[in-house]
């Protein structure tokens, strides 16, 4: 069949005119001006947001978190040897609790505990301490909770050596209180979980900055505390001590902290409960013991391995 009459065939004269390829400048698809970028398609539009008075705080107009941000950067840059210096003493003292308490005999550990407990209490909370002991370690959870009672013991030491001064000075002191119990009221009303973000970029991870925010987390009610037991002591024993000839420093061993006593004890309590519970907190950065039992079972639905933690 001749192409001129197959209506198929390609007439090579009548298509010359026509253009092979189209331009892709004449195709509204496919062509691409040359003012238009290739992913225009994906290029976000920059759009002024204009202020409303009806919703004010719809956008938020204060970069508060680029500037936590760079001050958290600028602090590790520049004190970063100041903070890994602070790690010394805490590492030192975490070390040789923990090593102590795993190398040690278990019934040693446990004939310890007994007796301060009998000895600090009653024959009653003797019993219980050993029959827990004994419960703790027959579920196979002994070297763990060791683990975390010297976190909580190392916590509690650091918390005894700053906040007892501290709150001494701020009883002594109205014009030091003024400045140390707002920030005492935000450390107390600050989430626990936010006080692992700044210990993470100034120590890292692991036990010694567990150790770090346990201190922080738990030091304030030893520190209030420490200073409401001061200034209950009755006014009639400090004039009398003063008519005696006392210094102040011999009123303050002597009168003050022994009245003070049960109040600064009830603080020191307080501390060693919130070490316990930060403690568990803080397995989020790889602190280990208990917690890491407890952040392990949640991870793998495990309920049985977190109840045990």
């Amino acid at each position: 069949m001749n192409s001129e009459t197959s209506p198929w065939g390609a007439n090579s004269e009548a298509s010359s005119d026509v253009p092979s390829e189209v331009p892709e400048q004449s195709s509204p698809w496919g062509g691409q001006d040359a003012d238009v970028t290739p992913d225009w398609l994906s290029k976000p539009e920059d759009i002024e947001v204009a202020f409303d008075w009806l919703d004010p705080f719809k956008e938020a107009f204060i970069p508060l978190e680029s500037w936590v941000e760079t001050a958290l950067s600028w602090t590790v840059t520049n004190f970063r040897d100041f903070f890994q210096t602070i790690r010394v003493p805490i590492d030192i003292t975490l070390s040789s609790i923990e090593s102590t308490l795993l190398s040690a005999n278990v019934w040693v550990i446990m004939l310890i505990f007994i007796l301060i407990a009998w000895q600090v209490s009653s024959l009653r909370l003797a019993v219980g301490a050993f029959l827990s002991l004994l419960f703790i370690g027959f579920t196979g959870a002994w070297d763990a909770t060791m683990v975390t009672l010297s976190l909580v013991i190392t916590s509690v030491i650091f918390c005894i050596l700053l906040g007892l001064p501290v709150g001494i000075w701020i009883s002594r002191s109205d014009r030091a209180s003024m400045v140390i119990k707002p920030i005492l009221d935000a450390m107390q009303t600050t989430p626990a979980f936010v006080y692992l973000i700044p210990i993470v970029m100034l120590f890292g991870i692991g036990n010694v900055p567990g150790v770090v925010v346990t201190i922080i987390f738990a030091l304030p009610p030893l520190i209030r505390l420490t200073d409401l037991g001061i200034r209950q002591v009755p006014k009639d024993l400090i004039e009398a001590s003063t008519s005696f000839g006392a210094t102040p420093w011999q009123m303050l061993w002597r009168v003050q902290l022994p009245v003070a006593m049960p109040t600064i004890m009830a603080g020191i309590n307080q501390t060693l409960m919130l070490s316990l519970s930060m403690v568990v907190i803080a397995s989020m950065i790889a602190v280990g013991g208990l917690g890491q039992m407890v952040l392990r079972g949640i991870g793998r639905l495990d309920m049985g391995l977190a109840a045990l933690g």
